[in-house]
Parts: C-alpha cells; sequence; structure tokens
C-alpha cells in the first residue's frame, strides 16, 4: 500500500507520519510506501531516515506529477494555509486551499480513470466551516447536520473543499471522507499564524518560561482537541468502512470535542504548573481574532464520532500532562518540578457536557 500524506512535515502531518510508522499498517494492510509530501522539509528529520519514506519537497501543485508518480491508495490531505493568514491574504487561501486541492482530487481523478485505483481520499477539513448567522444562529449543541456558515475565508475554503470531496466520492472518483479537526491544543513548536494558535501558545509557552498573550475575553468557550485523539481521529475516519455502524452516508466526521473556557484553560494550568508559569499570560484582547474564533461553535454532539470508537479528552488537565510528557524538551526545568510535585487531582474542568 502507498500512502500519501500532503503537509508531511507540518505538526499533523509529522504525527500522523509517525504513528503509521510505528503501525506500518493501514487499512488492514502493509503500508510499503508512505509519502510525505511538503514545500518546506526541516532539515535532519528522522521521518526522511525511514527506509518506507518518499519525500516530495516543493509546492504540492507543482509536485502532483511525482506524487502520482506511481499508483496511490490512501491519500491524507492535510496541507492548508490557516485561518488568519487566510482572512489577511484571500488569495493565497484560495489558492493553498481550494485550487490546490481541486488540483489534487483532479490527479487522483485521473488516476481512476486510467485503471489505477480509487484512492481512499481524506481531507482535513475544520470547526471553522460553521459560523454564527444573524438568519440562521448556530443551535447551543452541534452536530453534522448543522448547516455550516462559515464566518471566515478559511472556513469557506475549507467548506468548498467538503463539498468537491463529496462530488468526486459521487462520481466514484475517490473514496473520499472529511474529518472536521477542532482546535488542536497543546500544539508544540513555533507560533504558526492561525487565529487559534494562541489556544496552544497560552499553555505552551509558560510551560517553557516564555511569556504568552491571550487575544481574546477569558469567559470565551472552545471546542479542543490534543493532538493525540486528533490523530486517533484522523486514522479512525481512514480505516473506517462504510455502512451502518460505521462511517454510514456521505457526511463528515466532526472529530470529537471538549468544551473548555479559555478562563479554566488558565485556571488549570495554575493548578498544574503553579502561579508563576500562569501568571506568564497576559490578557490583551485583539478583536479581529475574537471575531473568527468567537464564531466557531464550542459544542458538539460527538454520536458520529462515538460510533467510530472516538471520544473527547477526558479533561484540559489530561492534556496538559499529555504535552509535558509527550515533548519534555520544551518544558523548563524549573516547571518539570512543579509538575512532578504536584499530584493530579479530580479534573473537574473541561468535561464534554
Amino acid at each position: 500500500m502507498r500512502v500519501v500524506i500532503t503537509g508531511g512535515f507540518g505538526f499533523l502531518g509529522q504525527q500522523v507520519a509517525g504513528a503509521l510508522l510505528e503501525r506500518r499498517v493501514l487499512c488492514g494492510a502493509p503500508v510499503d510506501r508512505l509519502v510525505l509530501a511538503d514545500r518546506v522539509v526541516p532539515a535532519g528529520s528522522p521521518l526522511a531516515d525511514d527506509p518506507l519514506v518518499e519525500v516530495v519537497h516543493g509546492d504540492l501543485s507543482e509536485r502532483l506529477d511525482e506524487v502520482f508518480a506511481r499508483p496511490v491508495d490512501v491519500l491524507i490531505h492535510l496541507a492548508s494555509a490557516v485561518s488568519a493568514e487566510c482572512e489577511a491574504d484571500f488569495d493565497l487561501g484560495m489558492s493553498a486551499n481550494l485550487d490546490t486541492t481541486r488540483a489534487l482530487l483532479d490527479a487522483a481523478r485521473a488516476q481512476s480513470a486510467g485503471g489505477g485505483p480509487a484512492p481512499r481520499t481524506v481531507f482535513s477539513s475544520s470547526v471553522a466551516v460553521y459560523g454564527f448567522d444573524s438568519a440562521l444562529p448556530l443551535p447551543p449543541v452541534v452536530s453534522e447536520s448543522t448547516l455550516p456558515m462559515p464566518q471566515s475565508s478559511y472556513g469557506a475554503q475549507k467548506r468548498i473543499c467538503e463539498q468537491l470531496v463529496a462530488e468526486y466520492t459521487r462520481r466514484g472518483f475517490i473514496d473520499g471522507r472529511v474529518a472536521r479537526l477542532m482546535t488542536v491544543s497543546v500544539r508544540a513548536g513555533r507560533p504558526n499564524a492561525a487565529a487559534s494558535g494562541f489556544l496552544s501558545g497560552i499553555i505552551r509557552e509558560p510551560l517553557a518560561g516564555l511569556p504568552a498573550v491571550c487575544p481574546v475575553s477569558p469567559d470565551l468557550r472552545v471546542a479542543l482537541a490534543s493532538p493525540r485523539r486528533t490523530v486517533d481521529g484522523i486514522l479512525r475516519v481512514t480505516e473506517a468502512e462504510r455502512g451502518p455502524g460505521a462511517l454510514e452516508g456521505g457526511l463528515p466526521v466532526n472529530l470529537p470535542a471538549l468544551t473548555v473556557t479559555v478562563a479554566e484553560m488558565l485556571d488549570t494550568l495554575r493548578r498544574v504548573a503553579g502561579d508563576a508559569v500562569a501568571d506568564l499570560v497576559t490578557v490583551v484582547p485583539d478583536p479581529a481574532v475574537e471575531a473568527i474564533v468567537g464564531s466557531w461553535p464550542a459544542v458538539f454532539d460527538n454520536t458520529r464520532a462515538t460510533a467510530l470508537g472516538l471520544r473527547p479528552d477526558d479533561s484540559f488537565e489530561t492534556v496538559v500532562r499529555a504535552y509535558a510528557e509527550d515533548h519534555p524538551e520544551a518544558v523548563a526545568e524549573s516547571v518539570k518540578e512543579g509538575l512532578r510535585r504536584r499530584v493530579t487531582g479530580g479534573s473537574r474542568d473541561g468535561r464534554h457536557p
């Protein structure tokens, strides 16, 4: 089986690739080749050294011949421009998110039309496809049957691509499925241009002993998922068979959401890491950021994800502790000592209603 991950050296791409290289199996078949396509390939990446890995380096729209040089059995499309940069640069978002995705789907279509397999294609969409519209307010609890009304360019581009995946699947060009990702927190690495990036930064930076800015009201409720649960969700959607009790119908799957307020996140940081760490966060409102993130729903019906064996994180405390466990190099030594001294208590915050 030849598996392609676009955005393979991005944060989630590396996480998904690492999980596949550990398993060596996908959809019940051995992975013979794992193609990681990305315009940026970090020097010295251990992923590139694995004998199963093939690297396609460059702009995806210009490397499709290389990606499809041999038949693609599974295509996991994670490459994307992120929310704030799409809002700041409309043409960038349309090119990176819409035009490139259509070109990728057309390459998959050409493969199946030429007698090759119709690739099992997973598109990573986003909670940003939803939004508040004065004529159609969001319900208190959102499910896949809720009409998406994106209020950002990024959300609109993701929604259009969802429809393209559905249409190419209906026509038999691909076996498409859509995973709508919640905001991933806590992301490791450097800050990115996502409007939701602060939802990682207000935890990641203080744990490293660095100051951080929270650009929204602490009362804002958000839907989060840890990297571990997000990767698990992407792979479960990839492997799901179609039919009742599994991936029924053509609807996207909203990956499970943990609902918390920003204040609960900061309270958890204080409880887990101490006052000195939590005090590194300063609230400095940014109306542009709050307008984007505040338009996204925070409470989800997880029924469809549950049918695939998925569930939200237990609490935000488990998310923070998992980050510290997975990325000890990113946690200041003084903070590690504090974490060791604190015994996990009952996690009261952030449980899904």
